[in-house]
């Protein structure tokens, strides 16, 4: 079993946000990455919103390297 990773870098955002979170389990990436954004993005902790992470986490390590953006 692998690492998971999701990369803020890849969603557009008026802030530019550069974090990347990685964990060993989708259960724990994803608790962490609703925390980051309900917090720092403002957005509401959702069913909606959390299928929208679900479905941007990734396997393996984020790229130093900064990803595209969605437009």
């Amino acid at each position: 079993m692998g690492r998971k990773f999701i990369d803020c870098r890849e969603f557009p955002s008026e802030m530019k946000c550069s974090v990347a979170i990685t964990a060993d389990t989708e259960g724990e990436l994803l608790e962490v990455a609703v925390q980051h954004a309900v917090a720092v993005h403002g957005h509401q902790d959702t069913p909606e919103l959390r299928d929208q992470i679900k479905g941007a986490i990734k396997d393996g390590t984020p790229s130093e390297e900064a990803p595209g953006r969605a437009a």
